[in-house]
């Protein structure tokens, strides 16, 4: 059912409609978009809402982990860094540790970025 907020009606269909490539880049994003507002929520000593933005980064984590196929060497590299990074988190989490946060935070836009420029080079069929 969609929402009557037209914004949220706009997030739905661009999430319905979107291919598997897309709907990668928004878990990217939304994982780059959660690690931030995690140190930002941390440096504040949010800590109950620091809390839930790192569990929802770490659910993108393992939602990306899971779709893997390590079968392929890309696959087995990126599984190792998402365990690393799902440590990491746990440890942040914990500690309340904004170094570990913005460490994670870029490794996950180096990976999205890396993504990103994939997926268009694949598109260029190059």
């Amino acid at each position: 059912m969609l929402a009557k907020d037209p914004y949220k009606n706009y997030q739905q269909n661009a999430i319905l409609s979107a291919g598997p490539e897309e709907l990668t880049t928004m878990l990217y994003n939304r994982l780059v978009k959660d690690l931030k507002l995690a140190q930002e929520q941390v440096t504040k000593k949010d800590y109950p809402a620091a809390n839930g933005s790192i569990c929802h980064a770490q659910d993108i984590i393992s939602h990306l982990r899971n779709t893997l196929n390590i079968e392929l060497e890309v696959g087995k590299n990126l599984e190792m860094m998402y365990e690393y990074m799902n440590r990491r988190l746990i440890e942040a989490n914990v500690k309340k540790d904004i170094e570990i946060l913005r460490e994670i935070t870029g490794y996950a836009e180096e990976i999205r970025d890396t993504w990103v420029q994939a997926v268009k080079l694949s598109r260029q069929g190059v």
